[in-house]
């Protein structure tokens, strides 16, 4: 890093910041394969919190590469510098004294463990939407499995590229088996006991 570029301390800590908010921040970090019904559950819960008066920000995944990531590809390298980039955003969120969700494949593990580092103990809640391939691959809400299997797309994660699984998730969810609002339960209640909400 350049020697002239210097941290600007706030006079304003995160800890007023969530005094202010009634609530604590973090990162609700949604993992999974395409399909597997991440952007769906974050959008729920979301919604639920809204309506308890908890200040939030979903970044998802597709929306984040109109803008923010809007020139980078699916390769390995650019997959990581999404996500260093989308942590970044994050991080920034949680100081600013919101509960930031985010919905993002992210199938390195090396890249959600590095998120993760970016904040401090307990601000970092990893969810595995762990919903079978076959199952996100029969949903195919966007057409993309169907397009990755006739290679239309290169570096589709669960055909031609891997998705390391969370070795220790704090929540794991299967929306092949959980209905969204017992999804969204779990959630709020996980939040609840660790005392973030």
């Amino acid at each position: 890093m350049d020697e002239n570029i210097v941290w600007h301390n706030y006079a304003t800590t995160k800890a007023q910041r969530s005094e202010q908010k009634k609530h604590q921040s973090a990162i609700i970090w949604f993992t999974g394969f395409s399909g597997s019904g991440k952007s769906t559950v974050a959008n729920a819960l979301e919604a639920a919190l809204n309506q308890q008066g908890i200040h939030t920000y979903l970044l998802d995944g597709d929306n984040v590469r109109h803008g923010l990531c809007k020139d980078l590809g699916f390769s390995d390298a650019d997959r990581v510098e999404n996500i260093r980039r989308v942590g970044e955003t994050a991080k920034l969120m949680v100081d600013a004294g919101l509960l930031v969700l985010t919905a993002f494949i992210s199938p390195f593990r090396a890249e959600r463990d590095m998120v993760r580092s970016l904040v401090d103990d307990k601000e970092f809640i990893e969810v595995f939407i762990d919903t079978p391939l076959d199952v996100c691959e029969s949903r195919d809400p966007k057409g993309l499995y169907k397009k990755a299997r006739a290679g239309e797309i290169k570096h589709f994660t669960g055909i031609d590229s891997s998705y390391e699984i969370p070795i220790n998730p704090e929540i794991i969810l299967d929306t092949s088996k959980n209905t969204l609002d017992q999804s969204v339960v779990q959630l709020i209640t996980y939040l609840k006991q660790q005392h973030i909400i």
